[in-house]
């Protein structure tokens, strides 16, 4: 287990550790992207640009083709706002939904919610580097603000965090109790570089990411640009795969 914590979840199915970031303006195209590739993906990720352009329709599209949901919309108000947002979201099948605030706000989403859906609290954008805390006058590291966020959205009662794959073996080995890390910034190990990083600044690969102990990667671009998307998909898997076998 390389030193992690013995709470990480283990019985994940492969095609749902990736989740496949749906980050389209067309809901046409989403769909389209969900037959493609729930062969090999059954996890999706609607953001708030798909969100908006399609709305709850788009959700039970992919919930009614057996596939899961990761509504990302990083839900940041006044605390009833919140609550009775997550409210709406329990109306659908939602297997993840993400909030992005301080404690008052964590405890009503906390407090509204039930059934399966879980709650992951986001740390530190993965498009932040040490550069921006400077910025605003922060003195501390990322990783050490990635653990006191994630400690604290847990004792509050959230499932997971989502976090970047270089700060998940600190909170495996630094947060108690069974959690969920969820990471994004993923580019693929073969082709990295080729890639880029885009906007994201703190990135990893897949491989790199699930032996710090995530459970699930967030994937878009490298997987939907790709000349062949099943083909980029099945070689990510295979990272994920070699690096579970090496926990």
């Amino acid at each position: 287990m390389n030193n992690l914590n013995h709470t990480i979840i283990n019985d994940i199915p492969l095609d749902e550790r990736i989740i496949f970031a749906l980050d389209v303006a067309d809901a046409t195209e989403a769909r389209r992207l969900v037959e493609l590739l729930r062969g090999e993906i059954s996890f999706f990720k609607v953001g708030l640009q798909l969100f908006l352009a399609g709305w709850w329709p788009v959700i039970d599209f992919i919930s009614e083709r057996g596939c899961r949901v990761m509504v990302d919309l990083k839900f940041f108000d006044i605390p009833e706002t919140v609550a009775l947002a997550v409210a709406e979201l329990q109306k659908h099948k939602v297997t993840f939904a993400t909030i992005h605030g301080n404690d008052p706000i964590i405890r009503a989403a906390v407090a509204r919610k039930t059934g399966d859906m879980k709650l992951l609290a986001v740390t530190v954008l993965t498009s932040f580097d040490e550069s921006d805390m400077r910025d605003m006058g922060m003195t501390g590291s990322i990783a050490d603000l990635v653990l006191l966020r994630a400690k604290k959205a847990i004792a509050l009662g959230c499932d997971g965090v989502v976090s970047s794959g270089l700060e998940a073996r600190g909170l495996r080995q630094n947060a108690s109790g069974s959690f969920i890390i969820v990471t994004p910034g993923i580019r693929p190990g073969v082709n990295r570089d080729v890639i880029g990083t885009d906007d994201q600044k703190r990135v990893a690969t897949a491989r790199e990411a699930i032996r710090n102990g995530a459970d699930h990667v967030v994937i878009g671009r490298p997987i939907r640009d790709a000349k062949d998307p099943l083909a980029m998909a099945r070689s990510i898997k295979e990272e994920i795969a070699q690096a579970l076998a090496g926990r």
